[in-house]
């Protein structure tokens, strides 16, 4: 099932969002959105990829749907 590309920008902004609010936290003060961006998609935007993929295609084969 092909995916929906606004809806592929909404989690992977959701994704980035809760890192700026970590890393923000870790560092005791707002790091900014720029920052939050490089350092996870540097760091983490891969993985993320990943695991959300091989999620899609799981739910693809068992029938299921992420509507």
């Amino acid at each position: 099932m092909p995916s929906d590309p606004y809806q592929e920008f909404l989690e992977e902004r959701e994704q980035l969002l809760q890192h700026k609010w970590l890393i923000s936290e870790k560092a005791g003060k707002d790091v900014g959105f720029e920052a939050a961006l490089l350092d996870w998609a540097h760091n983490h935007r891969s993985q993320w990829r990943k695991e959300r993929n091989r999620a899609r295609q799981g739910e693809s084969k068992s029938g299921k749907s992420s509507a």
